[in-house]
C-alpha cells in the first residue's frame, strides 16, 4: 500500500493499545474496492471497546465518508479514549447529530397477517364481481345488439379485428414454427430408442392441435392484445375521455368492452389454428431431418392419429381465451386511476391476470372433457 492508503497501525503506549489511524480517509480512498475491503478487515481486527485508544491526529484526510465510517464502527458512541484535532472532533460531532438510527424490525404478528390476506381477499372479491358485472353487462349488450344489429359498433369490430387478429399473424406463426421444431428434435431423441419414430405424427398431432397450439396462441394474444387493450382504455381514464363518453351518455361497455371482446372471441380461433399449423410445419419439417419422415407421410397420417372433435375443442377453448381475454383487459382498463403509475400496473396485472386465465382455463377443460373421447 501507499502512503496514502487508508491503514490502522496497532501500538503499545503507557496506557494500554492504541489503534492510530493514517493515510487517507476520504470518498476518494475508500470507494476503491482494494482500499475498502483492507481497512474494513483492519476494523474488524480492531473491534471498538473501553480498553482500546485512537488516534486521529497521524491522518492526511478526514472526510464525512471516513468519519462515517468509524461512528459506525464505535457503535454510535464516543470511544473512552480518542486522540484527534480540533476539526476532526467537530466533524466527528456532525456525523453523530445527523446519523439516524435504523428502525427497529417489527415482530411478526399472525393478527397482521391475517388481516393482511383477509384484504387480499377483498380485493379479490372485488374484482371478481367487477367482472362479473361486465359479463352481465355484455350479455345485455349482445342482446341489444342482436334487436337492432344496424346500429351496432361494427366500424370499431373490424378496425379490432385487424389490430388484434391480421397483425398478430406473423409472431404466432414465428413463435408456433419454432416451437414445432423444438418439440419434433426433442421427441425424435426419445422416439429413436425405441424404434417408434411413426408415433411423432401422433404425439405432434394431439399436443399441438388439442393444447399447446391453441394456448400458445391465447399466451401470446394475452400478451399483445390484452396489454394493447388496458393501456388504450387507461390513457382514455388519464386524458379524462372516459368522463367525456359518460358526460354524452355514451355506455362504457357497448362502445368499448363490447367491439374488443367480439373481435378477439371471432379472431383467437382463427389464430389459433393459424399457429397450429405453423407449429405443424415446423415439426414436419424436423422430422424429416432428423428421422426421414417425409412430409407427405406426415400429411397423410396426420388425420388417422387426430380426431377431427380435438380441432373443435380447441377452437372451443380459443373462443373461450378471447373472450376472457378482452374482458380482463377492459376490466384491468376500466379500473386504471388518472395517473401514469396506475397505468402502468394495470397493465402489468392485466397481462398477468390473461395468461394465468389461459392456463386455469384450459386445465378445465382439460378436466371436464378427460372422459370425452376426443
Amino acid at each position: 500500500m501507499t502512503d496514502l492508503a487508508p491503514s490502522i497501525v496497532r501500538t503499545d503506549t503507557p496506557q494500554g493499545p492504541c489503534a492510530q489511524l493514517r493515510g487517507r480517509w476520504g470518498a476518494a480512498e475508500l470507494g476503491t474496492e482494494v482500499h475498502w475491503k483492507a481497512v474494513v478487515g483492519q476494523l474488524r481486527g480492531h473491534p471498538a471497546g473501553p480498553a482500546l485508544a485512537w488516534d486521529l491526529r497521524e491522518l492526511q484526510w478526514l472526510d464525512h465518508v471516513g468519519a462515517q465510517l468509524l461512528w459506525n464502527h464505535w457503535q454510535h458512541a464516543w470511544p473512552a479514549q480518542l486522540a484527534c484535532t480540533e476539526a476532526q472532533r467537530t466533524m466527528l460531532e456532525r456525523v453523530a447529530q445527523f446519523t439516524c438510527a435504523a428502525p427497529p424490525t417489527e415482530p411478526w404478528r399472525l393478527g397482521e397477517q391475517a388481516d393482511h390476506l383477509g384484504v387480499l381477499v377483498l380485493h379479490g372479491l372485488d374484482h371478481a364481481r367487477h367482472v362479473l358485472e361486465m359479463v352481465g353487462q355484455l350479455v345485455l349488450d349482445l342482446g341489444r345488439l342482436a334487436r337492432k344489429p344496424r346500429r351496432g359498433p361494427w366500424r370499431d369490430v373490424s378496425g379490432h379485428l385487424y389490430r388484434m387478429g391480421a397483425t398478430a399473424l406473423p409472431i404466432t406463426a414465428l413463435v408456433g414454427f419454432l416451437i414445432g421444431v423444438v418439440l419434433a428434435y426433442l421427441m425424435s431423441l426419445q422416439l429413436r430408442q425405441f424404434g417408434a419414430e411413426s408415433f411423432i405424427v401422433n404425439i405432434l398431432g394431439i399436443s399441438l392441435i388439442r393444447e399447446l397450439g391453441p394456448m400458445l396462441a391465447a399466451i401470446l394474444v394475452a400478451g399483445r392484445s390484452g396489454s394493447a387493450i388496458t393501456a388504450q382504455i387507461g390513457v382514455m381514464r388519464v386524458t379524462e375521455e372516459l368522463d367525456a363518453m359518460r358526460v354524452m351518455g355514451i355506455p362504457h361497455s357497448f362502445r368499448l368492452v363490447l367491439p374488443r371482446t367480439l373481435a378477439l372471441a371471432l379472431a383467437m380461433p382463427l389464430i389459433s389454428v393459424w399457429t397450429t399449423l405453423a407449429a405443424l410445419a415446423g415439426g414436419m419439417l424436423a422430422a424429416d431431418l432428423t428421422m426421414d419422415i417425409s412430409p407427405a407421410y406426415f400429411v397423410q397420417a396426420l388425420p388417422a392419429a387426430v380426431k377431427v372433435g380435438n380441432l373443435g375443442l380447441a377452437m372451443a377453448k380459443s373462443v373461450v381465451f378471447g373472450a376472457f381475454i378482452a374482458l380482463i383487459g377492459c376490466h384491468w382498463g376500466l379500473r386504471v386511476k388518472p395517473n401514469t403509475q396506475s397505468l402502468g400496473e394495470g397493465t402489468t396485472a392485466s397481462v398477468v391476470t390473461s395468461i394465468t386465465m389461459v392456463i386455469i382455463v384450459d386445465a378445465l377443460f382439460a378436466i371436464a372433457f378427460k372422459n370425452i373421447g376426443i
